[in-house]
């Protein structure tokens, strides 16, 4: 299946891909919709005619990503050139790992998230990355294989603590994506771009139990398309003896990062995704 996307140029490909997620865009009103809906209600300053401008721009992105896909398996540390034109702070990775308790990375759906795991492994250190399964086996065995081309290890997120714990024992990176939607039984809300997000709880919960670092780190897609990966300063973990308190504290400071970030770049951004879809009220009914 790689084999023929491979076989066109990387620019040609994206030009493909970019025009099949315009294609999307005008004929899939639910995400556009979708879409629409999150930039407004996150940027309300901004006219109609920006807010669609940012949703086109997500499509784009989108496209740049599934072409990129298929130029990750054969990525080195030498044609990594290709694609990344500089790194900012990857020496705090470093000094993260002189620590010896691993090093718990997190990010988002930003940018190129799935090239993001190849060029910290390729530059860095192999990662552990805590995945969703595919429904289709098919999908998910070549995502797996895409991912772990690098030197990664991908870790179905399910029952996953003791191989998480091992990893940050043997002082490994464990990455974590932290800004999807999640179910109030396996999140806390916290504040995004002003409303309520049910956001996992794990990052904070191993932070907290281990007390490995917690780093940031993006790649962000330059005016050339090329990209510009960013570690960002460790970040101080919240304890103050009150379990509950640390864990929304932590999980809120992770969450500011990333609309930080998104702020800034948000074209580059999944906001196709039903970020706030899980509601307090629904934590409410439950109890």
């Amino acid at each position: 299946m790689l084999a023929p996307f491979r076989a066109i140029p990387t620019n040609l490909r994206k030009r493909l891909f970019i025009g099949l997620f315009d294609l999307f865009y005008r004929l899939s009103p639910r995400q556009r919709l979708i879409a629409l809906h999150n930039l407004k209600c996150a940027f309300p300053e901004k006219d109609m005619a920006e807010i669609l401008a940012i949703a086109k721009g997500v499509y784009r992105t989108m496209g740049i990503v599934a072409a990129e896909f298929f130029d990750i398996p054969g990525l080195t540390r030498e044609t990594i050139g290709k694609f990344v034109e500089r790194s900012e702070g990857i020496e705090r990775c470093f000094a993260a790992l002189e620590k010896k308790r691993g090093v718990l990375m997190f990010g988002a759906h930003f940018g190129n998230w799935e090239l993001s795991a190849a060029v910290f492994s390729l530059l860095v250190h192999p990662v552990t990355v805590i995945y969703r399964p595919l429904d289709s086996e098919l999908l998910n065995n070549l995502v797996l294989h895409v991912r772990s081309a690098s030197g990664n290890v991908p870790l179905a997120k399910d029952r996953a603590m003791r191989q998480m714990l091992r990893v940050l024992k043997d002082n490994g990176v464990l990455g974590i994506l932290v800004d999807q939607n999640a179910a109030w039984q396996e999140g806390v809300f916290v504040d995004f771009f002003g409303r309520p997000a049910c956001t996992t709880d794990g990052l904070a919960l191993l932070a907290l139990h281990t007390d490995s670092p917690v780093v940031p780190a993006f790649l962000i897609r330059q005016p050339n398309d090329k990209y510009r990966f960013v570690v960002g300063e460790e970040v101080p973990t919240v304890r103050t003896g009150d379990k509950a308190h640390d864990v929304l504290a932590n999980t809120q400071n992770y969450t500011r990062i990333v609309e930080e970030t998104v702020r800034r770049y948000p074209d580059q951004w999944l906001w196709v995704h039903q970020r706030w879809k899980t509601k307090t009220c629904q934590v409410v009914k439950a109890r």
